[in-house]
C-alpha cells in the first residue's frame, strides 16, 4: 500500500471512530424521560452534553466524507473497458451505499442534537401537559451508520485507487522520452572507407615522365 493511501485511510478511520464514539456518547447522555421534572405548567430539563457530542460526530463524519471524495476524485471522468472490472464494481457499490449511509447518519446526528437541545420528539405526559425528549436509538443508529459510511468510503477509495494503478486510461499517456539522453554527433563511416577512397583517388604524374619514355 502506498504512503498516501496509508495516511488517507488512517485519517479517515480516525474521524470515523471519533464520529461513532461521540454518537454513542450522545446516546448515553441524552435527556431521558425519567430525568424530566414537571413543576406546574413548566417542564424542567437537566443539562446534557448530547448537543455538543452530536455536533462533533456530525462534523467528524462530514470531514471524513470530504477527504475520501477529494482524494479519490471523480470516478465517472474516465469511461472504458475498466468499468466491467471487479474493482470498479466494488468501488461503485461502496460509493453509492457510503453516500446513502452518510446522508442518513448526518441528518440523524443534527436532528438528534437539535431536538435534545429543544427537548422534542418523544412525548412525556404529565396530566394535561406534555414534555418532549429525544427518542432512544437516534444517536446510536447515527453512530452505527457513521461507522458503516466511513468503512465503505475506505473500501471505495482503495478499490478505485487499485483500479487507477492497473488501468492505463487512468494513468494517462506515457511521458515523452528524455531528450538529454540522446547522443548527438557526426555520422561515422565504415572503417575501410578512408582506405578505399585513397585507392580510388587519381595519381598525379609529372609531364617529364612521358617525355622521357618517348626518347628512350
Amino acid at each position: 500500500m502506498e504512503k498516501k493511501a496509508i495516511v488517507v485511510c488512517s485519517v479517515v478511520g480516525f474521524l470515523g471512530l471519533l464520529s461513532a464514539v461521540t454518537g454513542f456518547a450522545a446516546e448515553a447522555t441524552r435527556i431521558k424521560g425519567s430525568q424530566v421534572q414537571f413543576t406546574g405548567p413548566t417542564c424542567v430539563y437537566p443539562s446534557s452534553p448530547a448537543l455538543g457530542l452530536g455536533l462533533t460526530a456530525a462534523v467528524a463524519l462530514m470531514v471524513a466524507q470530504i477527504i475520501i471524495n477529494v482524494t479519490t476524485g471523480c470516478m465517472c471522468c474516465k469511461k472504458g473497458a475498466h468499468q466491467s472490472n471487479s474493482n470498479w464494481t466494488v468501488a461503485l457499490v461502496c460509493f453509492v451505499v457510503s453516500w446513502f449511509t452518510f446522508v442518513i447518519a448526518f441528518l440523524l446526528l443534527l436532528t438528534g442534537a437539535a431536538l435534545n437541545d429543544q427537548h422534542g420528539e418523544e412525548t412525556m405526559y404529565f396530566g394535561n401537559y406534555y414534555c418532549y425528549v429525544v427518542k432512544p436509538g437516534v444517536f446510536a443508529g447515527a453512530a452505527v451508520l457513521s461507522l458503516a459510511s466511513v468503512i465503505l468510503g475506505i473500501v471505495y477509495y482503495l478499490a478505485l485507487s487499485s483500479e487507477k494503478n492497473s488501468d492505463p486510461l487512468w494513468r494517462g499517456p506515457p511521458p515523452p522520452p528524455d531528450q538529454s539522453s540522446i547522443a548527438m554527433g557526426q555520422p561515422c563511416p565504415p572503417p575501410n572507407a578512408h582506405a578505399h577512397a585513397q585507392a580510388q583517388a587519381p595519381v598525379f604524374v609529372h609531364e617529364d615522365t612521358y617525355m622521357r619514355r618517348q626518347f628512350t
